[in-house]
This record gives structure tokens, sequence and C-alpha cells, in this order.
């Protein structure tokens, strides 16, 4: 849609983002796990959660589905109970409960300006960047066109019920100015609810979560890799797939990063860790970007030459494409604004710049 320079950076980006979170996830599930088992070697830890989901990708898609939906299922459930017991307590059926007062108490609504939304805007992204990947897995099933317009129609609602709807339960229940409270949640809903061993409990479910991004990852980030050999923008034996119809070599190349990142979490966290974990989420912002944008000349060019094709049409085209561009926009405007985001707006930009010059050596040696 953009051009090959636009389809090499929202390739090799979007693979950047995926394997980083590879690293990211595993070091912080060895961290949860070290919570029951504090004697535990945390780099081991790490390097085996990398490994098993490393093997699961390798087995089969079908594989990766499979984990998906277990890991998928404890969060939906929490979630549900969560949805439950503290819709009750809001509303009065619950024992000392009631009340929306939370949302406006404390110095009312939004009582540090529009600054602190757009900074958790800024971090929103990063958390919420993959729920693309489950049109990525419906394209390798039997039926991609229908199962891609279904699999994106019910992530919309599903985040809007599950995750906007379990955020309203924790500040209608939880004060947003108690630090404590509010490093933990959904823990600090289950204990104001006074139900016992919340903290155990919502330690598995994080747990979970964890690891299925640690999946989702190394599923995201081989597909990727694939495609991007497939277009002749990386070796080309990434590109081939097994019996099975599994790309072998792309999941260990991607893996290989992840393992690498791994190592620098504990030899240079401060630095090259850091440098990591601190573009990851701009790098999002601009894959999003790229992709909102190849949709607007996509949509109009596949309406003007091959109507027939569009089995999937994103409704209020081109306005709420255009809303979602600005809004990014918006964000990456005020991280230059929002001192404690300018780090990750720079390394995000340093990223771009090295994805930029790896292209122009691409150019250069491919034109010899």
């Amino acid at each position: 849609a953009l051009g090959e320079l636009a389809g090499f950076l929202t390739g090799w980006m979007y693979w950047y983002f995926w394997t980083i979170v590879v690293a990211l996830e595993a070091v912080a599930g060895a961290n949860l796990i070290a919570y029951w088992f504090p004697d535990s070697t945390p780099w081991l830890c790490t390097l085996i959660l990398t490994i098993i989901f490393t093997l699961i990708n390798l087995l089969s898609v079908r594989s990766w589905g499979e984990s998906e939906f277990w890991f998928a299922s404890i969060k939906v459930v929490t979630i549900i109970v969560l949805l439950i017991l503290g819709g009750a307590y809001i509303l009065g059926f619950w024992p000392s409960g009631g009340g929306f007062a939370n949302l406006t108490a404390h110095g009312g609504f939004a009582p540090n300006g529009i600054t602190p939304i757009l900074a958790g805007a800024v971090a929103a992204t990063a958390f919420y960047f993959g729920a693309e990947l489950v049109t990525v897995a419906a394209a390798e099933s039997a039926e991609p066109a229908r199962a891609v317009a279904r699999a994106a129609q019910s992530v919309i609602s599903r985040v809007l019920f599950f995750y906007v709807g379990s955020i309203f339960v924790v500040v209608c229940i939880v004060p947003w100015n108690d630090a404590d409270k509010m490093t933990q949640p959904y823990v600090s809903v289950f204990t104001q609810l006074g139900l016992p061993a919340a903290a155990n409990v919502m330690n598995v479910v994080i747990l979970t979560a964890l690891l299925s991004a640690l999946n989702s990852g190394v599923f995201g980030s081989s597909r990727i890799l694939m495609a991007l050999a497939r277009r002749g923008d990386a070796p080309a034996f990434l590109a081939h797939v097994n019996s099975r119809g599994v790309p072998v070599a792309a999941i260990l190349g991607s893996s290989a990063f992840a393992y690498v990142a791994v190592v620098m979490s504990y030899l240079s966290p401060d630095k090259v860790f850091a440098f990591l974990v601190s573009s990851y989420g701009t790098v999002a912002v601009f894959v999003y970007l790229l992709i909102a944008l190849s949709q607007l000349v996509l949509r109009r060019r596949l309406e003007r030459e091959s109507p027939e094709r569009l089995q999937f049409r994103m409704w209020a085209f081109p306005w709420l494409t255009w809303v979602a561009i600005v809004g990014m926009l918006s964000i990456l405007t005020a991280m230059a604004f929002i001192v404690e985001q300018r780090v990750p707006l720079l390394f995000g930009v340093v990223s771009l710049l090295m994805f930029l010059l790896a292209y122009w050596l691409r150019k250069k040696i491919s034109s010899r």
C-alpha cells in the first residue's frame, strides 16, 4: 500500500516488538514463580519458560491455539468473577459495599488534567498491542476470510466487556489515589470484598497472562519473520514450513533473539535491556500508525479494482480510521511533553532510525 520501505519497516518493527515481549514476559514470569519458590534461580526459570514455549510453537499451530485457549480461559473466568462480585458490591448487594462515589471523590474526575490520561494511553497502547494477533492466527484457518472477520469483531466486544468493564469495577471500588492498593488493583478488589487468598489466586492469574503473552510473542514474531522472508526482506530459508505448516526456522530465529534479550536482562539490565524495554512501546505505535495509513490506501484500491475481495469491511470508513490515526499521533506528540515518556520516545525513534539504516544497507547490497 505505502511502498517497499513501509513494508520493510512495519514487518521488522512488528518482529522486534514481539521478540522483546518474549524476553520481558519470561523475566516477569520467573519473578512471579520466585513468589512461591524464593530459592529458585531467576535466570534458569526464565530460560526454561522460553524453551517450553518455543517447543509448544514448534509442535503445530493447533498446539499454540490450545495453550492460548486454556490461558485465556483462566483469565476470562477470573474477570467474570470479578465483574459479578464487584458489580454486586457496587450495587449494594454486598456487606459494607455500594455506590459510585470513588468515580468523583478524591479531587473529582480527572483532577490532574489531561496529561496523566495521555500518559496512561501511551502505556495502554503497548498493553493492547497484540489484539491483531488473532487475525494472524485466523489467516491460517480453514476459512480465513470468515475467521478473520469473526475474530476481529469478537476481540472488539471482548476488550470492551472484559477489560474496560473490569477497570470500571476497579476504579469504583478502589480509590484511584491509593498508591499501595493500585499497584495490585485486582488483588485490592478481592481483598476489599473480604475474600481470602486473593494475592495467591491473582498471582496465578497474572502468571497465566504473562505466559499467554510469551506464547503469543513466539507465534507473532515467527509469522512476521516468515512473511518478511517471503517478501525478500529476510533470508529465504526462514520462509520454509514443515509438513505440519510450522515455520521451524522462523521460530528458532526469533527465539534466538529473545534468548539474547533474556541474557541482556541479567548482564546489562540498566543499558541494553533498558533500551529494548523502553523502545518497544513506541515502536508498537509506529506499527499501528502504518497499518492504519495502509488501510486507507488498500480499502480505496479494493473498492475501485476488485470490490468482491472486500469480505470484511470496517465500519465508519474512512472517518474512524482517521480518528485512530489522529489518536496515535496525539499519543506520540504527548510523549514529547511528558517527562517520563521522553526517553521511550527517543529510544523508539532511535530504533526506527536503525531499521531505516538496515533498509538502506539491504538496498545497497542487493543493487550490487
